[in-house]
């Protein structure tokens, strides 16, 4: 009998939540397959067997807190075994059966199969039902189980739209016993009453990654003297010199030119003469850092993370558009590692690819600095005394920790990045 236990995740990393349960109990596994894919602060993580043989118990259920070496299914090794052909609709049977009710797993294969509703002339024998993916996720968002959901689908299906009509109907039944329930004497309600109404609302579990995310912005509010200060930058010679390189630039290097590569290097030489933007607070000292690991901000289904660059002063702009690229398509894809979000130092953060014409970006703390961009826009710019023109204008914001950087030193940490990018050329000579 050999144990699945939650593997050491990092340093900072003593628990997970279970996300979903990737084998059930009955089935087969193969060494190196994936078992279990567990939620925590930072990323997702896949559990891996280590051994074949047959799944036998599930310890722990999806949504359940796990700490690094709990067991949290057992397995029953069987060297030399293969794994038998998994059935889609014939009946199995019921000895393979869990011993204990776990809730429904969602899987990553197009079909998955889950217990449907027992019946009495079944005997010793279950039905298997086929649910989507997409099913699976909403029916345990919202509580429901798969085997009481009617469905339309000839071959008994269970898609997305059947789990909304269901619960959707569930939900008029609810207010309709409500309303029949009520006294027929009025009655002068509270201010709780009055919040709990037949008016309809969706109560959702906050993911581990929103919770952790949520802790830390309050803690840095209430750690952090952080203030803000704000400018503009004429984006004409960034958007011309785009212009005309932008076609030769993919030929070479197969990735596109876009802004982040102009506002990391004009950060990163802000930071070589504004030292303290690229350092932390460690007790009553300074950790001052000479490397430039710059965080860049990305929009990931489960919630904002910062994967980092690594190296950024050596890489050219190809390279630091590549490496974006790279991570955001990790984020994307909810594939990032502990390693990709692990130590930068100053964070970069994009809200104008989502509107945003200005904004106070918060801190990603232990970091002391993060600049924030936003949308570009045209706006009258008056050139000299006599002439205004359309100038298309973004506005930029720098957040910092004022128990270490002074607002002389923040304020002129942002010109200079106004300077460097509003001649894009002096970025090359910097080094």
């Amino acid at each position: 009998m050999g144990e699945i236990k939650v593997p050491e995740l990092a340093e900072s990393i003593s628990e997970g939540t279970v996300a979903q349960w990737l084998k059930q109990v009955g089935d087969f596994v193969e060494k190196g397959d994936y078992i279990v894919e567990l939620e925590t602060d930072k990323v997702n993580v896949e559990i891996t067997a280590e051994d074949s043989g047959v799944l036998t118990e599930l310890l722990a259920g999806e949504g359940d807190t796990v700490q690094v070496g709990e067991t949290i299914a057992r397995l029953e090794a069987k060297e030399g075994a293969s794994a038998p052909a998994a059935p889609k609709t014939e009946e199995k049977p019921a000895e393979e059966a869990p011993k204990q009710e776990a809730a429904p797993a969602q899987q990553k294969t197009v079909e998955e199969v889950a217990p449907a509703a027992e019946a009495p002339q079944q005997g010793n024998q279950k039905q298997w039902l086929i649910a989507s993916p997409a099913a699976r996720k909403a029916a345990r968002e919202r509580g429901i189980k798969l085997d009481q959901v009617p469905t339309t689908d000839p071959l008994g299906r269970v898609r997305k739209h059947d789990i909304d009509s269901y619960a959707d109907q569930k939900s008029n039944e609810q207010k309709q016993q409500a309303q029949a329930s009520k006294p027929a004497k009025p009655v002068s309600p509270s201010p709780a009453a009055s919040e709990n109404s037949d008016k309809p609302v969706e109560r959702e579990r906050m993911s581990r990654r929103r919770q952790t995310i949520a802790k830390r912005l309050v803690e840095v509010q209430q750690t952090a003297a952080m203030l803000t200060t704000f400018n503009e930058v004429d984006m004409t010679a960034v958007m011309a010199l785009r212009k005309r390189r932008k076609d030769k630039f993919f030929e070479q290097h197969d990735v596109r030119l876009g802004f982040m590569s102009f506002f990391t290097k004009a950060v990163v030489a802000a930071l070589k003469k504004y030292p303290l933007l690229n350092a932390e607070i460690q007790g009553n000292e300074l950790l001052i850092k000479k490397f430039y690991d710059i965080g860049i901000a990305v929009s990931a289904p489960d919630g904002l993370v910062v994967p980092v660059v690594r190296d950024a002063d050596r890489k050219t702009f190809a390279g630091i558009e590549g490496s974006i690229v790279d991570l955001a398509k990790k984020a994307r894809d909810n594939k990032l590692a502990l390693k990709d979000l692990q130590g930068g130092t100053f964070t970069i953060t994009n809200g104008g690819v989502f509107g945003s014409l200005m904004s106070t970006p918060i801190l990603n703390g232990p970091q002391v600095g993060i600049l924030g961009m936003h949308k570009v826009q045209l706006r009258p710019v008056a050139i000299d005394e006599e002439r205004i023109e359309n100038r298309p204008m973004m506005y930029i914001a720098l957040s910092y920790d004022h128990r270490i950087v002074d607002g002389k030193e923040a304020v002129s940490f942002l010109a200079t990045v106004k300077e460097l990018l509003e001649d894009p050329e002096s970025l090359l000579l910097e080094g």
